[in-house]
């Protein structure tokens, strides 16, 4: 009876094969390709496939919950944040609309959040009380040029009485000695006050060292005869007596070139139990491209990014202690480009890639290193293929944490550039001279590459553009999964939608992992339409979800203190082979410097698996992670979540 059934089903498939292909053979391609589509679909559904290659799902949400996803971080709770604040959408800003939800991707519930400021292109980092710190954000759109109508720059004003710093208001005149142009501040500004310079020697004083103040002015009238060529110093108009001698301002050309995005100084931590943003502390800085990454003493780091004139945060980097709320300047100075990836070291030293997302001179802290927060000194790393090409590429911490082992993926050109790297770059930083060596290669090269750690030790790689935000209709629609262990890539499943600029990945509790984003410049080969924000969530299953079974994992403390152990119950404990602890992630423009992956050693007895948690603070840093095992197939249990005080 089942041999019968077997034949008729092998002749059905068979007469249905040859229905098709007669049909497009008298009704021409389109028939053809929509059998070939069809079968497709038939073959990547197939079981033997799907425990292969995985799977891709979209996730639609319902219209009245869709946004424009910029920022994505996994919750303590299982749940997703999604933020958009105006989504890279001037209208949107204009009417201060702006977006944050959070999705429940067990349940499948959505829920909007009330979102306090523009958090469109803000930092964010997991904090040990389980929030998450988010800081900066949009204060202004960018103005191309022929948009500017008032000519304007930056203006920065100096002070040179070593008494007093001196404030002065939003709407101060600047009036030029040289070229009689008069220029206006949009907000106020402190200029702090000079500083007294002696012979270290013979102890007399040699000169007053001027306290700076960073102002963006606009002439008072449109048009382009208010330009200015060249530098010029300038009178503060209102000024009297000693503050009149002692204050003025300099600026270069103050012209109507393109303006760039300008930042905001407020950072907020969202609380994932009540579901809301609380204000705390707003930096000293303003940022728009920030990059927060947590140092060794739990206080965080914030670095880089466009303050409020447009301009790249001149190197003051400073740091927030989650217990004041509080921010504080770093004694020294040390410029990134915007969106740095920086990691924390076990030694407490801080790792730069060389990945950036973005705005900064090409010459200026583009190289790679490990920076010495606490002295300022930076030790460059050799040996970095396409270093030409870093803006836009991602960086991973290799799993296991332990190795401390880092690959850089693609990348392009500084700015718009055409240029894309197909290199993939490995550096190990427990090396005692560390260099990078280049690791297998991608098909093409790649800009804003998603990389994301698995509970197996692989990670995921998947997207990007071989050009600038997509351009040329250049989307990568490819995955592929690196080993660690081998050095090698394997293909996967193709994902279903492409995604370039503001996208990101991140891993689920489940071991799926979940894809948002993409914002490409245009919409066609020939860059004539305009290009669609793409608002579907994607949702990858890898092979390992589609074997037999997958140990599951119980019962269990929910804290364990660093050095210290904690047993749970698994009736497949004695076929565990993996234990990892990994940190959930905060992604935004091919930036997530938290994720990381820290191998647990373990015992078993009977149905019973006793984990220890390293004892260095800096490679398991205190915080709520996902507690993963994985069984002798290589497939993991779902996640127990874990809280490392």
């Amino acid at each position: 009876m089942n041999d019968r059934a077997g034949r008729r089903r092998a002749r059905r498939l068979a007469i249905g094969t040859a229905v098709v292909l007669a049909l497009a053979g008298m009704n021409g391609p389109w028939l053809y390709r929509f059998g070939t589509a069809k079968y497709h679909q038939y073959q990547i559904n197939k079981p033997e496939y799907k425990a292969e290659n995985g799977k891709w799902e979209i996730v639609d949400f319902p219209e009245e919950y869709r946004q424009n996803t910029i920022h994505a971080a996994l919750l303590r709770t299982g749940k997703v944040l999604l933020v958009a604040g105006s989504g890279n959408n001037q209208d949107n800003f204009d009417a201060k609309k702006f977006d944050t939800r959070i999705w429940d991707p067990v349940k499948g519930t959505i829920k909007k959040v009330p979102t306090p400021k523009d958090l469109f292109c803000t930092g964010h980092t997991q904090l040990a009380n389980g929030n998450l710190l988010i800081a900066g954000g949009t204060k202004r759109y960018e103005k191309l040029k022929g948009d500017v109508t008032k000519a304007g720059g930056l203006m920065i004003v100096h002070n040179e009485n070593p008494d007093q710093p001196i404030t002065l208001p939003a709407g101060t005149k600047f009036t030029g000695k040289e070229n009689g142009r008069t220029f206006v501040s949009r907000d106020p500004v402190v200029v702090e006050r000079a500083t007294k310079v002696f012979d270290k020697q013979t102890g007399q004083f040699l000169r007053n060292d001027p306290g700076l103040g960073r102002i963006y002015v606009e002439a008072q009238k449109s048009g382009a005869k208010y330009e200015t060529g060249t530098q010029d110093n300038y009178r503060i108009q209102g000024l009297t007596g000693t503050d009149a001698r002692n204050t003025y301002g300099i600026a270069q050309k103050l012209a109507l070139d393109k303006k760039d995005f300008q930042g905001i100084r407020d950072a907020f931590e969202f609380d994932p139990v009540a579901e809301k943003y609380i204000k705390v502390d707003p930096m000293k800085e303003a940022r728009w491209y920030p990059t927060l990454t947590t140092l060794s003493d739990g206080k965080v780091l914030s670095v880089s990014g466009l303050d409020d004139i447009g301009q790249l945060v001149p190197g003051k980097n400073e740091v927030f202690d989650p217990k004041t709320k509080k921010w504080t300047y770093l004694p020294t100075v040390r410029q990134f480009p915007t969106y740095p990836a920086l990691f924390l070291l076990q030694n407490g030293k801080v790792f730069y890639s060389g990945s950036n997302a973005g705005y900064g001179p090409d010459n200026v802290g583009r190289v790679p290193g490990i920076w010495d927060v606490d002295t300022n000194k930076f030790t460059k790393i050799p040996g970095l293929s396409d270093a030409n090409r870093m803006e836009t590429s991602g960086t991973v911490l290799l799993p296991p944490a332990q190795d401390e082992k880092f690959m850089v993926i693609g990348g392009g050109g500084v700015g718009e550039s055409a240029l894309s790297s197909n290199r993939t770059r490995i550096v190990d930083t427990k090396a005692d001279s560390p260099k990078f060596v280049d690791g297998p290669t991608l098909e093409k090269g790649t800009r804003y590459p998603q990389a994301s750690i698995l509970p197996d030790d692989s990670v995921l790689v998947s997207g990007g553009s071989e050009d600038y935000r997509g351009r040329g209709d250049s989307n990568i629609l490819q995955a592929r999964l690196y080993h660690p262990d081998t050095n090698t890539f394997t293909s996967v499943a193709d994902p279903l939608v492409g995604r370039n600029y503001h996208s990101g990945s991140l891993l689920l509790p489940d071991g799926r992992v979940m894809f948002f984003g993409s914002d490409s410049l245009y919409g066609d080969k020939a860059n004539t339409k305009p290009g669609v924000f793409e608002q579907r969530i994607e949702i990858y299953t890898p092979p390992y979800l589609y074997r037999d079974s997958r140990p599951s994992l119980s019962g269990g403390p929910q804290t364990i203190a660093r050095g210290a152990s904690g047993t749970f119950t698994s009736p497949q404990a004695s076929v565990i082979k993996k234990v990892r602890l990994i940190r959930p992630s905060a992604s935004t423009h091919v930036t997530d410097v938290d994720q990381r992956s820290i191998e647990l050693k373990f015992t078993v007895s009977g149905d019973k698996v006793k984990v220890t948690v390293p004892g260095n603070k800096n490679l398991v840093q205190s915080g709520w992670y996902m507690l993963f095992v994985d069984d002798d197939q290589g497939t993991p249990s779902k996640a127990q979540w874990v809280r490392v005080p």
